[in-house]
């Protein structure tokens, strides 16, 4: 993101990362915080906190962050800019199965706000292990560090937010007896791209398109999360989590409101957030039955990917013998609404498939073709909007028009916009306008307690059939291809078909 001339600093604020020599923080979050400096849109009194379990001096961490910064950034680092952040950046030791660190990191971090006058605005980031997120909490809690007195106090909660129904109650629950609902960040980076906060804007600020986003013009939507890359070293948490966990109840569930949801009575995060949560609310509960009958699960086998050899999943180390966690996932939704009745949402998802491809295809009813007859024409092309997330950023209309010559011949065309080629942007991570938000207090990017339950309560009748289905029902699908054959077979019987990616 780029700074406008309207643009507001953020307050001064201390932004304390728990977890600051993991892969996340080094990967996204410093490069994020390095764009923000790079574009003057982090506060002026300011100043960075790492927290570990290990010792390690101020240097030692600076000198950790800037490789970080020189291999994860997403433009060309400018060494004054990166000493300017690093400057800033301040160590701290802390465990929270010792509850005496947290007491001396309160009394650290005090001092510190006074030196760098940040007027005790602090950010928690937490870019740990889910199992860490409630001790962190419950230990900040207890120190006084998440009272707000006179200053605010905000706590960033990553993905995933919970592994099933019950495990995401009992988190919200946990968090919502420390602090209050305006005080968590739970954080999704999908919806940090242009092009998925683009969505509100596509839909509500053209007259063209809201009059026709319902079940009389709208046949079906695809949304497609395909990834090139295999599990690689993450094979102990990706086996006990799999395609669904890991991608469906935030990031397509996060695409799906967008697509999905009314228009809000205002631009404001209590109104946005409260539809999301609503149109989630009202995807339709499905059976066991009807969650195996209405879903795909595939896993992969040995291929190549360009001149990249995937082993078997099943050889991946730190996956369990016989495991049957799913690296592909492919349901059918209905959304039980007024505007979305009878319309289809199918969603799609896996690792280590031919193409990386992240894309919201919305596809219109048939025109009738009657007045056609007698010509060439056998059928017309498919009329899609299609909204592509990752890696290309933009919009395409797919319409029929004649091709020239005295023939009636018709083909299918495509109008394309491209951010890349409209807008003169410097790429990002996606967290920039995250973090930014976080900082000046807009929560209206984030999911909100009672929208992260929902969409477990929707993927819940899967993981339970899933799971009790065992090992009948998982497909194979050969590293490299477009995954499992079978998920075909869901949209077939509807008369359906997947749209091609390229």
């Amino acid at each position: 993101m780029d700074a406008q001339n309207d643009t507001k600093k953020p307050d001064p604020c201390s932004f304390v990362i728990f977890g600051v020599t993991g892969d996340l923080a080094h990967r996204l979050v410093i490069p994020a915080l390095y764009n923000l400096a790079a574009t003057n849109l982090l506060p002026e009194k300011f100043c960075v906190v790492g927290i570990a379990r290990g010792a390690m001096s101020n240097e030692a961490l600076r000198d950790d962050m800037m490789k970080g910064l020189k291999q994860f950034a997403t433009r060309t680092v400018d060494d004054a800019i990166a000493q300017r952040l690093l400057e800033c950046v301040t160590f701290i030791e802390a465990d929270p199965k010792d509850p005496a660190s947290f007491d001396q990191m309160r009394e650290q971090l005090d001092a510190l706000e006074a030196r760098r006058e940040t007027t005790g605005n602090r950010l928690f980031y937490m870019a740990t292990p889910p199992s860490a997120f409630a001790p962190i909490a419950r230990e900040l809690g207890r120190a006084g560090m998440l009272r707000e007195n006179g200053s605010w106090r905000r706590l960033v909660v990553e993905k995933p937010f919970g592994t099933d129904l019950e495990s995401a109650k009992k988190l919200n629950a946990e968090l919502l007896d420390i602090v209050t609902e305006h005080q968590i960040y739970r954080i999704d980076h999908y919806l940090g791209k242009e092009t998925v906060q683009n969505i509100l804007v596509l839909r509500f600020a053209n007259g063209m398109f809201e009059p026709i986003w319902n079940r009389n013009h709208i046949d079906h939507v695809q949304i497609t999360v395909d990834e090139k890359l295999g599990v690689g070293h993450r094979g102990s948490f990706y086996d006990a989590t799999g395609a669904l966990r890991d991608m469906v109840p935030n990031h397509l569930f996060q695409l799906l409101s967008l697509v999905a949801m009314e228009p809000p009575t205002r631009f404001d995060a209590h109104s946005v957030r409260a539809e999301k949560a609503n149109v989630l609310a009202a995807i339709q509960i499905q059976s066991e039955a009807e969650a195996l009958h209405n879903s795909v699960r595939g896993q992969y086998i040995g291929g190549t990917i360009g001149d990249t050899v995937i082993e078997d999943y099943h050889k991946t180390k730190d996956v369990a013998n016989g495991s049957t966690t799913e690296t592909y996932a492919a349901l059918k939704l209905v959304i039980d609404n007024w505007r979305w009745a009878g319309v289809p949402f199918y969603l799609r998802t896996g690792k280590a498939l031919g193409i990386k491809r992240t894309e919201v295809a919305i596809k219109f009813k048939q025109a009738p073709f009657a007045m056609f007859q007698g010509t060439p024409v056998e059928a017309l092309s498919h009329n899609y909007l299609v909204i592509g997330v990752e890696p290309t950023e933009g919009i395409a209309l797919q319409f029929n028009t004649k091709i020239p010559g005295p023939a009636i011949r018709i083909d299918g065309v495509e109008m394309k916009f491209r951010y890349k080629d409209y807008f003169k942007a410097e790429p990002s991570t996606g967290y920039e306008t995250l973090i930014y938000d976080c900082m000046i207090g807009d929560n209206i990017l984030f999911q909100r307690a009672d929208s992260v339950e929902a969409g477990w309560r929707a993927v819940q009748p899967f993981l339970e059939a899933w799971k009790n289905a065992g090992s009948d029902g998982l497909k194979s699908y050969r590293a490299g291809s477009e995954g499992p054959s079978e998920a075909n077979d869901l949209m077939k019987r509807d008369g359906r078909v997947w749209r091609k990616l390229s």
